[in-house]
């Protein structure tokens, strides 16, 4: 085995090299070569592996000093909730790596870098020595920094998947006090739910609560006949709605199709209105057609409501004035 295969597929230094028998020469010509590759300034690895947030992150925790602390985006994607745009997945994104108790910023080439306050509640260790902004922390940065889709379903994945609560998400507040994009936050933890399934059911809620529409509930069970056991999203159980989106993940084939065509003929056969929304149902033309079916339904199926309050009275009505002697 060659000194270089000995590394491949792990970042390594300079440092790491040398204490494998190759000179920082040797280095020099394997990166012009093309045998090496530079993955962040400093740490190298072997041409053949492919870059991932993972191996650069891995890479971090071999340079950045120990106030530098892996937050954001990144941070999410250590807590296995990916906000990534879908372009990034194949350009790997400059780690988010931001500078704790005033220190400098890092200027490293593939970090991007900042400063923030942090207390030492806020970070935690993973293995491999990554600091890293704990998931609660992480989800409010994001709710802060970022738009209002990505910032609701932040919120909604962390959650599911970290049994956040909201009570944890408003304790939160007052270390915001002040920063940009806490108004957003704030608005939004009360929309916030640990039973949203996927990040466009979270967009599609929030755009149903932006309409003005009444906000649906993320998931209700129930049993349809002919059917069973089922669990519709983005529901309003009591006017017997649901806005449901079929992503391309699990919704493509033809089996997948058929299964959903017969679940929705049950449901609608049980009173059930299913309105599907696929991923270009979500753009602003397409958006407004869907929401307003949505407005008709709800009207149409809400009760009447009087213009004025009634008050009961009389025996045949009773309020709460009167009680019967018997």
């Amino acid at each position: 085995m060659t000194e270089l295969e000995a590394l491949r597929g792990r970042p390594f230094t300079a440092a790491i090299a040398r204490d494998l028998g190759i000179s920082r020469e040797q280095l020099r010509w394997k990166v012009k070569c093309g045998a090496v590759r530079t993955l962040l300034y400093g740490v190298y690895v072997d041409a053949s592996t492919p870059d991932s947030l993972d191996l650069r992150i891995e890479a971090a925790a071999l340079v950045l000093p120990p106030h530098a602390v892996v937050a954001d985006r990144c941070a999410a994607w250590l807590h296995d909730v990916d906000i990534l745009d879908f372009e990034e997945h194949d350009v790997i994104p400059e780690l988010d790596a931001v500078s704790r108790d005033g220190k400098r910023a890092s200027a490293r080439r593939g970090v991007f870098g900042g400063k923030r306050d942090l207390s030492g509640s806020e970070v935690m260790l993973l293995p491999g020595g990554v600091r890293v902004t704990t998931p609660l922390r992480t989800a409010c940065d994001v709710a802060c920094l970022y738009g209002r889709y990505r910032a609701m379903a932040t919120l909604d994945e962390f959650r599911r998947k970290h049994g956040i609560s909201q009570l944890d998400l408003a304790l939160m507040l007052p270390r915001f006090r002040g920063r940009r994009g806490v108004i957003q936050l704030r608005e939004l933890i009360p929309l916030s739910t640990d039973r949203a399934d996927s990040q466009p059911e979270s967009w599609v809620r929030l755009m149903i609560h932006d309409e003005g529409l009444p906000m649906p509930e993320a998931q209700v069970d129930l049993v349809v006949p002919g059917w069973g056991p089922a669990r519709v999203e983005n529901a309003y159980a009591h006017l017997r709605i649901a806005v449901e989106y079929d992503g391309e993940k699990f919704h493509t084939l033809d089996g997948d199709r058929e299964r959903d065509e017969t679940r929705r003929a049950a449901l609608e056969a049980a009173g059930w209105i299913i309105l599907v929304v696929r991923k270009g149902d979500l753009k602003a033309t397409k958006r407004a057609i869907w929401l307003a079916e949505l407005a008709q339904a709800i009207n149409e199926r809400s009760p009447d409501r009087p213009s004025k309050r009634i008050y009961s009275r009389g025996p045949d009505q009773p309020s709460y004035r009167w009680r019967p002697s018997w």
